[in-house]
């Protein structure tokens, strides 16, 4: 899960970041309401944590704005303000939870994931995502692959979540290395391709139907397939012994 984080007073923001980052978050921070708004209309997050009080414009105009471009990103607003005003305001313009500092690190924590929990499940429809015979409880965090339970690591798990989440999606490997990694993909590294092959030979060797295909030249993408297409094709090609490496 990618979090935005739009708050200007530096320690606060890289606790923040910290925190959440220990919990398993990706977070992007920002230090002022322009770059957070850049971000926001360029990338892809799973919820923003919008610091009110900004030195250039306000959390509230900002999310303003990006609510009449059509964005729907859970918002939680973060302010010293306690006023109920304000507080009735952040609702109104677009926000959709508010959290008054000082606060506690759980709460920040819960107040998240109930934000996901509406945003990704439509209003608390199960957390379980299926694909064929391949199925992933989030809140639980298992995956089984008909009878038989996968073991992933922690990136596995996010990098399965985010290909079922767009399933039938080709997503290119700048996608899955800002969206699971946090990073500026390089040419040079083979890091996605790895981390891909690793994944396919939990979930998909010994089964008929295959899941994970390469789109040559473009990316890669779920869908189930009675044979796999893209034997030959690139990722396959990698040596067994590299995935022996650490995680990723």
């Amino acid at each position: 899960m990618k979090v935005l984080l739009v708050e200007d007073e530096k320690n606060l923001g890289e606790y923040i970041k910290k925190g959440l980052t220990e919990a398993g978050f990706i977070v992007d921070h920002h230090m002022t309401g322009l770059d957070g708004y850049h971000a926001l209309m360029t990338e892809d997050f799973s919820v923003v944590l919008m610091d009110v009080m900004l030195p250039d414009i306000s959390g509230f105009e900002l999310v303003q704005r990006y609510r009449a471009a059509g964005k729907h990103t859970p918002v939680l607003f973060l302010t010293a303000k306690d006023d109920l005003s304000d507080r009735i305001k952040g609702i109104e313009i677009g926000g959709d939870d508010y959290l008054t500092k000082p606060f506690a690190f759980a709460e920040l924590i819960v107040r998240i994931k109930s934000l996901l929990r509406r945003a990704n499940q439509s209003d608390y429809k199960s957390s379980v995502i299926h694909i064929a015979d391949l199925k992933m409880d989030i809140a639980k965090r298992t995956v089984h692959r008909g009878n038989t339970n996968i073991k992933l690591t922690a990136k596995e798990f996010a990098l399965l979540q985010l290909f079922l989440e767009r399933q039938g999606e080709v997503l290119p490997r700048t996608v899955i290395a800002s969206q699971v990694w946090d990073i500026n993909f390089e040419s040079d590294t083979n890091v996605i391709d790895v981390a891909i092959r690793r994944l396919r030979i939990k979930i998909d060797d010994g089964f008929d139907i295959k899941l994970i295909h390469t789109v040559r030249g473009m990316g890669y993408k779920l869908e189930p397939l009675a044979v796999d297409v893209d034997s030959g094709m690139g990722d396959d090609s990698i040596n067994k012994d590299s995935l022996t490496s650490n995680e990723t």
